[in-house]
């Protein structure tokens, strides 16, 4: 984990990551161990049905292959956030040949899935608060990069897109 502790964007963001973790801890542990609390988390009852939990299931499924796969491509060169000390190579094989951010978009198919398993007000916010903070995190990270590894860099943008 490499977000930092100051008041800027970056620090702010790790923040926000840490409540949507918590946030998904909560609602997962709710709905496994204590159902009968999930009537608190807001349920939309009416997209509740099978066919909606195994497509969720699926995804969630797929989201965790698609993460592992991107983790080992990225090998020594994997962070949580930006990490100005430690040098590395920048990744540009594998899954990120074809998404410049496939770990980020395994995650946002996670959190998909997660709402279809478990649609609720919680989830849907936890889908709507990634897609901010993952948005946020990638621009941080893009400025970083740029700066890391200059035409390197602006060359694999030019060739591959930000998400798919």
């Amino acid at each position: 984990m490499t977000f930092n502790k100051t008041d800027d964007a970056h620090g702010f963001n790790g923040k926000v990551f840490t409540v949507i973790t918590f946030m998904e801890l909560v609602v997962v542990g709710i709905y496994a161990f204590k159902i009968e609390w999930y009537k608190y988390l807001l349920p939309f009852w009416y997209i509740e049905n099978e066919i909606l939990s195994i497509i969720g299931w699926g995804f969630l499924i797929i989201s965790l292959i698609i993460v592992w796969i991107a983790q080992s491509h990225m090998a020594n060169s994997w962070r949580i956030g930006i990490d100005e000390k430690n040098k590395t190579k920048l990744v540009t094989k594998g899954l990120f040949s074809f998404s410049r951010n496939p770990i980020f978009l395994g995650i946002m198919i996670a959190n998909m899935g997660l709402f279809l398993v478990i649609p609720n007000a919680f989830t849907l916010l936890i889908i709507s608060l990634s897609t901010i903070s993952i948005n946020t995190q990638i621009r941080l990270e893009e400025a970083f990069l740029e700066r890391e590894f200059g035409n390197d860099y602006l060359a694999y943008v030019n060739k591959v897109r930000r998400w798919i």
